[in-house]
């Protein structure tokens, strides 16, 4: 049974992509890490186009090894075939921006995990299940790897499953070119071109740009080398032409590129070249495995490399199948791809990663009351939410569907042990109480703080906003909204907007949905909203109608507490289970006051206060669940 698409196999790396852009990679200061590695990459990418792709690679048994893995998993891979190399440490590679043309990089592949492929770690089974095999060139560099390479496509064949070839020709890792020539495209080699030609008769499909084809055809005149290459093989052959966009030869060769067949093109800005030869087979992978004519494959192609030389790295650049077919339908706005406000809001929306359409949510980022309780000093406060996490944990016992809300103010220590659990964390920066909105000193005047936080982390404000504010203060509190707002997708970290308006002013049913509106007509789009808990469903309806007109890919809603006792919460979530926007809640009072009060002034032991927590926070998650239904 064909369970997979596609299953790619080859490199994998960790890319360390240079934050500062147009200087020399000597100049960088800071460093954006992402999954790499060009079969890595096309597993991600068709991933995200809505093929169910797997990836055969070896990671180390280290920190980046650990990180490929997971981050593949977020993105809908199957990493089955990522094996653990137990002595080898994962590959590395160092890049930087200089200018559209200039990408220094450095590999740091020597003895690396994923070159330690061998044909044991090609299981015949996982190949069988698969619709399409996927190879690149550096892999048939090394009899080892090539040898593993070699068994993965003859299982193909022999399950009837097609194979295809991405050149990816990198003089630097066939040994060509020293380690500060990592850039170089093109280094002319009998070997590497008579090696290539042993292998090209074992795919169905292949794909490179003019160069890689000069390689591969042992020729830099692109016509005679698509031939040679066309005497050895009955593959259609992809030329990437770069502005110019690409074309495919199913036959015969021309004597012109202008007459193979071709998709449109794009008329955009580069500004990355790095990583768009993975989007660009990502997308013309899409297209091939669904059946389309070669110029639809190819405009799907042309498509996914024009979104990845417009944006910083590689597969955080690929775009979702949502995102993809929002572009050919709206077509291009502005040639600067990242500065499209509209379509960078959809690719964040549609690339987020983990499931949280269930949200149980145990809120202790309180400081102000716990600050007011008997017996309160800051120590004891961050040990009592240690106490809180420890409660959540039991409750969640490694279950989806449940997440924290902690401060790292008083409750430092919980927050950093929560890190890895596979809770939802959220961070409140809100200095509490706080109208005008006012943070936290640790976020700094310029927001810097942010840089910090681990990006797992969603950040949580609270704003006490009412329409019937007065310009000056709507002003004060919009502008830091909008602000932090900014700040949070610059560090790639969620964002959750909790509005409370009955604190400051009287409400309506359609108090909460003005206020939502105002915030996406100023171009704030919070992952999640925080609302008090409605009377109506009117207010709901009314909410939730503002909230999916504007984005229809918002994680969703959670409503807060006030401390409302648990038999009158019971009523409220019920109310607001009835609207499948709302997703869950985000109590804190209602679960830890008694406990708080009690532990604080020392009448109840750790466990006791645990115990108590555990009882009303999974009391709670029972009345959402039988709610929700």
């Amino acid at each position: 049974m064909k369970n997979l698409d596609v299953i790619t196999i080859g490199r994998s790396s960790v890319d360390l992509y240079g934050a500062q852009i147009g200087g020399r990679l000597e100049d960088m200061g800071s460093f954006q890490k992402y999954i790499g590695g060009s079969p890595t990459n096309i597993a991600a990418g068709t991933a995200r186009l809505g093929l169910k792709s797997a990836l055969i690679t070896r990671v180390g048994n280290e920190h980046m090894g650990r990180f490929i893995r997971e981050e593949l998993a977020k993105e809908g891979v199957d990493v089955r075939g990522v094996k653990t190399d137990p002595e080898r440490l994962t590959a590395l590679v160092l890049l930087g921006i200089r200018d559209e043309s200039q990408f220094p990089l450095i590999f740091y592949r020597e003895n690396c995990a994923d070159m330690a492929l061998c044909e044991d770690d090609i299981d015949k089974g996982f190949i069988g299940e698969a619709r399409a095999v996927v190879a690149t060139g550096t892999h048939l560099s090394h009899p080892r790897t090539e040898a593993a390479v070699l068994k993965a496509l003859r299982l193909a064949k022999a399950h009837g499953a097609q194979t295809a070839l991405d050149i990816d020709y990198r003089p630097n890792l066939w040994g060509l070119a020293g380690h500060g020539d990592g850039e170089s495209r093109f280094i002319e080699s009998a070997a590497v071109t008579a090696k290539l030609q042993g292998t090209l008769h074992l795919f169905d499909l292949i794909v490179g740009t003019e160069e890689e084809f000069h390689i591969a055809g042992g020729s830099t005149d692109t016509i005679a080398a698509l031939r040679a290459v066309r005497a050895v093989s009955a593959a259609t052959l992809v030329c990437k032409r770069g502005p110019m966009g690409a074309v495919a030869f199913t036959g015969a060769i021309p004597d012109s590129l202008d007459e193979g067949q071709s998709g449109p093109g794009f008329p955009i800005e580069v500004f990355n070249v790095l990583g768009a030869g993975d989007g660009f087979m990502s997308g013309l992978l899409k297209g091939w495995l669904d059946g389309e004519p070669w110029p639809v494959a190819l405009k799907y192609a042309n498509a996914c490399g024009a979104f990845a030389v417009s944006r910083h790295g590689c597969t955080p650049a690929y775009p979702s199948w949502e995102e993809l077919q929002f572009f050919l339908k709206r077509g291009v706005v502005t040639p600067a791809l990242r500065k499209d406000a509209a379509l960078e809001q959809v690719h964040w929306a549609t690339n987020r990663h983990k499931d949280w359409s269930t949200m149980r949510v145990f809120a202790f980022d309180h400081r102000m009351q716990l600050e007011a309780m008997e017996g309160a000093t800051p120590a004891k406060i961050g040990a009592f939410k240690e106490l809180c996490l420890r409660a959540a944990l039991q409750v969640s016992a490694g279950r989806a569907g449940y997440g924290i809300l902690c401060d790292n103010r008083l409750g430092k220590h919980a927050l950093h042990a929560a890190a890895g659990t596979g809770l939802w964390i959220g961070r409140p920066v809100e200095w509490p109480g706080s109208r005008p909105l006012t943070l936290e000193p640790e976020l700094g005047p310029d927001f810097g703080g942010l840089q910090e936080w681990p990006l797992e982390h969603v950040c949580k404000v609270l704003c006490f906003y009412h329409p019937d504010d007065t310009p000056e203060m709507k002003a004060e509190q919009e502008a830091t909204v909008v602000r932090l707002f900014h700040a949070c997708r610059r560090n790639r970290l969620e964002m959750l907007l909790e509005i409370i308006p009955s604190k400051v002013g009287p409400v309506d049913d359609q108090t909460s949905a003005t206020i939502i509106q105002r915030f996406y007509d100023l171009g704030v789009f919070p992952d999640w909203w925080k609302l008090e808990p409605f009377a109506t469903d009117a207010a709901y309806e009314a909410a939730c109608a503002a909230i999916t007109r504007n984005d229809p890919y918002v994680r969703g809603v959670v409503v807060l507490g006030l401390d409302a006792p648990e038999d009158q919460l019971k009523a409220s979530l019920a109310l607001a289970a009835k609207h499948p926007l709302v997703k869950g809640f985000a109590v804190g009072r209602t679960i830890f006051g008694e406990a708080a009060r009690g532990w604080l002034r020392g009448a109840l032991s750790d466990d006791q206060a645990v115990a108590m927590m555990v009882k009303n926070y999974s009391s709670l998650c029972g009345i959402w669940d039988a709610v929700r239904g």
